[in-house]
C-alpha cells in the first residue's frame, strides 16, 4: 500500500478561465483570480492505492484480498487479469474544509470546479504513476456506484475501503451511511491492465450527468444484461 501525498499540482488560471468561459479581462475573471489565490496553498490532491491479486472468481462473484465483491460486469473485465490496483484519489481536506464564506452562487460553483480539477489531476497523477512504476501499457477503472445501479452497486463501496484499512487517516477521506464519500470530489474503485478501453459511463443510462466521460453504448449494455441472465 501506499500513499500519493506529494502530488505536483498548479492551479492554472488560463486553463480556470476556459473552462468556466469567462474573459480574461473581466470582473468575473477578477475574482476567480482571487479565489484561486486564496485556494492555492491548500490544494493538496493525495492518492491511495495498493497491489492486490484476484483469488477467486465464482458467477457475479470476484475475491481480493479476502474480500468478496459482486459485480458482472467487474467480474467479466478481470476474467483474465490477476493484478490490480485498488485505489482511492481526493482534492483533499485541506481545500475541502476552508472557510471563504462563498455564499454567492456563482463563486461557490467556481469553488466545487476548482476542487474537481484538484481531484482531477490527482487521477491523472496516479493512472501515470502506474503505469511507470509497473510497466503498464493500457488501463481502465471501475467504481462503486458508477454507472446503472446494477453496474457495481454504490454499497461495496465499504468493502473497497475495507481493502485499505484506515482511509481516513492515510489521505483524509470518509465514507458516510450512504456510502458517499467526504470530500465530495473524491473517487474511489480498481484500476486493472486491459486491451479494451471501458469505462462505467458506457453502461449507464444517466444522459445529462456531469461527470460523463464516455457515451452509453447500448450494445455493450446488452452483454452485461445477457451475461447476468446466463449465470
Amino acid at each position: 500500500m501506499e500513499v500519493l501525498g506529494d502530488i505536483p499540482f498548479e492551479l492554472d488560471i488560463g486553463t480556470l478561465l476556459v473552462g468556466l468561459h469567462l474573459q480574461q479581462d473581466s470582473n468575473d475573471a477578477k475574482e476567480l483570480k482571487a479565489l484561486v489565490e486564496a485556494i492555492r496553498p491548500y490544494a493538496k490532491p493525495k492518492a491511495l492505492y495498493k497491489v492486490s491479486y484476484i483469488e477467486d472468481r465464482r458467477d457475479d462473484n470476484i475475491r481480493i484480498d479476502g474480500v468478496t465483491f459482486t459485480s458482472r460486469v467487474l467480474r467479466t473485465n478481470l476474467d483474465k487479469v490477476e493484478r490490480i490496483f485498488p485505489f482511492v484519489t481526493t482534492c483533499g481536506r485541506e481545500i475541502d474544509e476552508l472557510n471563504l464564506s462563498c455564499d454567492d452562487f456563482l463563486k461557490a460553483f467556481w469553488l466545487d470546479q476548482i476542487k474537481e480539477v484538484t481531484l482531477y489531476s490527482a487521477r491523472r497523477y496516479l493512472n501515470d504513476y502506474l503505469n511507470r512504476k509497473y510497466a503498464l501499457s493500457k488501463t481502465s477503472s471501475m467504481s462503486p456506484g458508477s454507472g446503472d445501479v446494477t453496474v457495481w452497486p454504490i454499497e461495496q463501496q465499504r468493502a473497497l475501503f475495507s481493502l485499505f484499512g484506515g482511509v481516513k487517516e492515510l489521505i483524509g477521506v470518509e465514507l458516510t451511511d450512504s456510502f458517499l464519500m467526504i470530500p465530495i470530489k473524491s473517487v474511489s474503485g480498481i484500476i486493472f491492465p486491459t486491451e479494451i478501453d471501458f469505462r462505467s459511463c458506457q453502461v449507464c443510462h444517466r444522459e445529462n450527468c456531469p461527470s460523463r466521460s464516455a457515451p452509453f453504448d447500448k450494445i455493450l449494455w446488452q452483454r452485461c444484461q445477457d451475461a447476468k441472465s446466463t449465470t
